[in-house]
């Protein structure tokens, strides 16, 4: 099985964001001993909007270094993007990406087991994070959103470990997937009855999913995107 190693594993306290002085615990620093993973997350990792942030379908959150380049290209140089953690992640590495990973799958980290619950819906928070008023935006439009596990054996995990994918038990739905599904083709009754069907997925988005399809709309992303 193939290992893919940390870059950075991260925490972070809940501290005001930007100029909304919003409480949110984004900004999170590398650490350099080994961390318990719990149900709800990293210890020490905390979440300053614990309705829309954390929990246990959204316990750990990874985001692709692979698509550090790409935002330097989109953005130009910025002081977020020269190290991991812009994003708020707390696992990042390089080699997994949304074309790559899919819902259920399951991977070993440490000794924890954790499985992919969902991708990431951004919110208004990385435009106070980046400064741009159309950062999640451009995250939800360009795809590299990153995702999120649940944890199904909590256990310990040290900057020095990789991860091994160990189980898929629906590899044919991507996160990129999805998203095309969310956010590109929305309205497609097909690809939206699989995803409500999808048991591996969490419930917040299998109940978008049927929402679509009782009301042939899609929903208004304005307030979550602009706050």
């Amino acid at each position: 099985m193939t290992e893919t190693p940390l870059l950075s594993l991260r925490i972070g306290e809940v501290a005001p964001l930007g100029t909304r002085g919003a409480p949110s615990g984004i900004a999170k620093t590398a650490v350099a001993g080994p961390l318990a993973l719990s149900e709800t997350g990293f210890a020490g990792d905390m979440q300053g909007d614990t309705v829309r942030h954390g929990g246990p379908e959204k316990a750990v959150h990874h985001y692709p270094f692979d698509h550090y380049a790409a935002w330097l290209r989109d953005l130009g140089p910025h002081p977020l993007l020269a190290t991991p953690g812009a994003f708020g992640e707390n696992l990042s590495t390089v080699g997994l990406t949304e074309d790559t990973v899919a819902i259920g799958d399951v991977f070993r980290l440490g000794t924890a087991i954790m499985e992919v619950s969902q991708g990431r819906q951004p919110c208004w928070r990385l435009n106070e994070r980046f400064g741009r008023a159309d950062m999640a935006r451009a995250v939800q439009t360009t795809g590299r959103t990153g995702w999120y596990y649940r944890v199904l054996e909590p256990g310990t995990v040290a900057p020095g470990d990789g991860l091994v994918r160990i189980e898929s038990h629906a590899p044919e739905w991507t996160l990129t997937r999805i998203w095309r599904t969310f956010y590109v083709n929305p309205l497609n009754r097909k690809e939206l009855e699989g995803i409500a069907a999808l048991d591996r997925l969490a419930e917040g988005w299998r109940n978008h999913a049927v929402r679509r399809l009782e009301s042939n709309k899609v929903e208004d992303w304005t307030r979550r995107l602009s706050g």
